[in-house]
């Protein structure tokens, strides 16, 4: 097993994260969101040419997470436009074609008022990220790293349903993306002041995604 490559100053920042408990909601990989079912969030994997993935640590309460958030009327209900727009304010990242992946199943509904709803789950190229800054809605202000897809499974604590979810992500990625299969297991933080990651990669045209997420 290669060793995992990582600055000093990395690894301070992980030493302060911490694992949110894992909500254990059903993964359903490949199938439509069911009508009448609402879909009120949309996250992704955001994969570099070498297959790693964008990961976002809240260097104040070392919670991690992908980019991604809730809908909002000016996504128009579509996941791929809100993963776009969260992926903007929270990262400053421009990305490619969303791909759709599956959805997360929420009975308890705690993102939709106490009722049912799906936490929609996408792939798609990070093309580049601008000048680091909080993020608008919530002020938080994210550290950005690039990791291998299943140690983003384990800084965000998601267990053995992370890692299908994961695998999901690199099979759509490797197909449809160009990524190798196996990534780069160095860890590694974008610049502040903003970079280029996938070049030659076309930004999201608004409103776009590949994949039908929700049934007819």
């Amino acid at each position: 097993m290669s060793r995992i490559e990582y600055s000093a100053e990395i690894a301070e920042l992980l030493g302060k994260v911490r694992r949110r408990p894992t909500a254990g909601w059903p993964w359903r990989p490949g199938e439509r969101v069911p009508a009448g079912l609402p879909v009120k969030q949309s996250w992704g994997w955001l994969f570099a040419p070498d297959g790693r993935v964008l990961t976002l640590v809240n260097p104040r309460d070392g919670i991690v997470s992908l980019p991604g958030g809730s809908l909002e009327p000016e996504d128009g209900g579509d996941p791929g436009a809100a993963l776009a727009r969260e992926a903007a304010e929270e990262a400053q990242a421009s990305i490619g074609t969303p791909h759709y992946l599956g959805y997360l199943y929420d009975r308890v509904g705690s993102a939709n008022n106490g009722h049912e709803c799906a936490r929609v789950r996408m792939a798609a190229v990070l093309c580049a990220v601008g000048p680091s800054m909080p993020d608008p809605a919530s002020g938080r202000h994210y550290r950005r790293l690039l990791v291998a897809p299943g140690l983003a499974v384990e800084l965000l604590g998601w267990g053995a349903p992370g890692l299908r979810q994961a695998r999901a992500a690199v099979t759509t990625a490797v197909r449809w993306l160009g990524v190798p299969a196996a990534a780069n297991e160095a860890i590694e933080e974008l610049p502040v002041g903003g970079c280029e990651v996938f070049p030659g990669a076309d930004t999201t045209p608004t409103g776009a995604s590949a994949g039908r997420p929700v049934g007819d």
